[in-house]
């Protein structure tokens, strides 16, 4: 009674603090920040909070999602507030992160204490840069150097910047609020002065201001990062535009977007530190949004409060916990304190579970579409079959191992989120139907289990080595459910790669074609059968299961990340190659710790007796 009782204590109070940062409210300001990142935009092919956006952008800029300026961590929502209202201030935030030193030479800068610099102390080399850029961008990814590569990082990063400052307003601008009051007064006369056959000098100064108005319009129609003007009444659901489109032809101006007028007004009172203002001009224009387009209003809520909870965040923690309490509970053989650790990882589950689905819902889509999308569910998929499988054998090493790859592939895919977008529309190639959503999730859940099976092995290895007397039942009963985890990812990946033939034949055309992610696919069930059939051969016993099941752990990740660091075939999404190094660490441990594994147990031990 006292175990149960502590388990929902435990298990509450986890979910209690994994809902806290989604409930607490936002710091008080006198500039409404919340209501700023809340507000709907369309960029990337989909709409989004803008507080999605300025996340997405200054990871891709800084790898973080703050800058720290004058001892305190700027929001990326206040970072983007300066930078599309305030340039001149946010070009001295130390946002750019640059590590090569060859680009740190070029720039002229100091490789130091601090790798992050603010883009003031680039912009003198940005056209050698820009120019160095385009010339390594006409050599194939495989014949670039490290310093071009890096280069071409930089570039992207600062053109990315660039577009940010000139989406509102010309970056520089003094009032934008004058400026649109301008443009709307002299807009009648100009036109009028076009129609007419004898215009007088006055009306050919108004044409020619327009003219060099529109010029400015047309560019930031360009240049701007995203969409900001959602579709007025009437207007298609997917019409929205940006300052320079609607301000680019000229018949806008007899009906000018609401949005243009609040958001000039916004511009202006934040250059003015104005914050009354500021918010009166931004509670109109989320009003109006709310009015005219609640259906966006309310996706843009939604996903705003999910970034703000950063369930997958909370998750990590809790893995990470409950996995570090199982250890303890090992060490000091207290039941109680395995029990809490169990409701710990019950608890990460939950919270897993809970991101996953909002991410479902948010995006409408199944919930595999990219890599990141994918890490989060081999993680889920894996600490279920954990948890599920602990119920039957209750030693501790099904919910670690379930933990250890929760916390893992989480940590991976917050990674993964530096490269942008993570509820990116899904490519064309990958449009979604009833096989696809099928084929990855059956396809991921033999990921997940053929992982689980390949980290029960590593558990075998490390207590035949670290124990001076393991219980041979326990190595047995380890033995036992990693077959039975590889019975069940040989089930699944079967499946799923015949799934994805299917797709493969309704959307390409043909059922296989030998591409790279197909031979993966079909090497992870032929190593699965590998294992059972030697198994049922008597070719290897608990050891050679064991250790075969490390090797799937290569198997699986040179086909889930290797894929792509080919770059190559239908399915190479998501290339990075940092992550290179990262799978090539990864396979060398796998391999050391089979040979590990290989070894009499605890033979160093042996070695020093006489």
């Amino acid at each position: 009674m006292k175990t149960s009782r502590l388990q929902a204590t435990v298990f509450l109070g986890a979910l209690a603090l994994a809902a806290w940062p989604g409930a607490v409210p936002a710091p008080k300001s006198d500039i409404d920040y919340e209501i700023f990142a809340r507000l709907p935009i369309l960029e990337g092919g989909r709409v989004k909070p803008l507080d999605s956006f300025a996340r997405s952008a200054l990871l891709s800029i800084r790898g973080k999602q703050s800058v720290p300026v004058d001892g305190r961590a700027l929001s990326a929502t206040r970072w983007l507030l300066d930078a599309t209202f305030k340039p001149e201030t946010a070009d001295t935030y130390p946002a750019f992160v640059i590590d090569d030193p060859e680009v740190l030479g070029l720039l002229g800068l100091a490789s130091g204490k601090s790798r992050y610099f603010a883009y003031w102390q680039i912009e003198p080399k940005r056209e050698e840069v820009s120019k160095q850029a385009a010339s390594a961008d006409q050599q194939s990814s495989g014949r670039r150097s490290r310093f071009q590569d890096a280069l071409l990082n930089l570039n992207n990063r600062l053109t990315l910047y660039e577009r940010i400052k000139n989406t509102f307003m010309i970056s520089g601008q003094g009032d934008p609020a004058l400026e649109l009051a301008a443009f709307t007064s002299l807009l009648p006369r100009a036109l009028s002065a076009f129609h007419s056959n004898n215009p007088t000098d006055k009306d050919r100064r108004a044409m020619k201001a327009l003219a060099e108005m529109l010029q400015r319009y047309q560019f930031l129609a360009q240049a701007g990062a995203f969409k900001a003007l959602p579709p007025k009444a009437g207007a298609p659901a997917d019409a929205w535009s940006n300052t320079g489109e609607a301000l680019s032809n000229p018949m806008s101006g007899r009906d000018p977007h609401p949005g243009l007028a609040s958001f000039a007004r916004m511009g202006r009172a934040y250059r003015a530190a104005d914050a009354a203002a500021f918010n009166a001009a931004l509670a109109e224009h989320a009003a109006w949004i709310a009015r005219n387009r609640p259906d966006a209003a309310r996706a843009a809520f939604a996903e705003a409060l999910f970034n703000k909870s950063s369930p997958f965040v909370s998750g990590m923690a809790l893995y990470l916990t409950a996995l570090l309490l199982i250890f303890a509970a090992w060490a000091t053989r207290r039941a109680d304190v395995a029990a809490a650790g169990r409701a710990l990882a019950w608890a990460a589950f939950a919270v897993h579970t809970l991101g996953l689905l909002a991410r479902t819902v948010l995006q409408g889509r199944p919930p595999v579409t990219n890599l990141y999308s994918s890490a989060v569910f081999v993680g889920w998929a894996s600490a279920i079959l954990g948890l599920v499988s602990e119920r039957f054998h209750k030693r501790g090493f099904a919910v670690a191992g379930a933990c250890a790859i929760g916390f893992t592939t989480l940590l991976i895919a917050h990674h993964l989120s530096a490269s942008g977008d993570t509820l990116e529309m899904m490519r064309a190639v990958l449009d979604s139907n009833f096989w696809l959503a099928t084929h990855v999730v059956a396809i991921t859940i033999g990921y997940s289990s053929t992982y689980l099976a390949g980290m029960l092995g590593i558990a075998w290895v490390v207590r035949r080595h670290l124990l001076l007397k393991p219980d041979p039942e326990t190595s047995k009963a380890l033995a036992s459910l990693a077959y039975g985890v590889i019975a069940f990812s040989l089930l699944f990946s079967f499946v799923g790669t015949v799934l994805g033939g299917i797709w493969a034949d309704q959307s390409w055309g043909r059922f296989w074609g030998w591409d790279p992610k197909e031979n993966g696919a079909l090497l992870i069930v032929l190593w699965n059968a590998l294992i059972l059939h030697a198994r049922w051969g008597g070719y290897v016993r608990e050891r050679g299961i064991m250790l075969m099941t490390i090797f799937g752990n290569i198997i699986v990740s040179l086909s889930w990340f290797g894929v792509n660091m080919l770059g190559i075939g239908l399915h190479s999404y998501g290339f990075m190659d940092k992550a290179f190094l990262w799978l090539s660490a990864f396979c060398a441990l796998q391999l050391a710790l089979m040979c590990l594994g290989a070894l009499p147990p605890r033979f160093w031990t042996e070695a020093r007796r006489p």
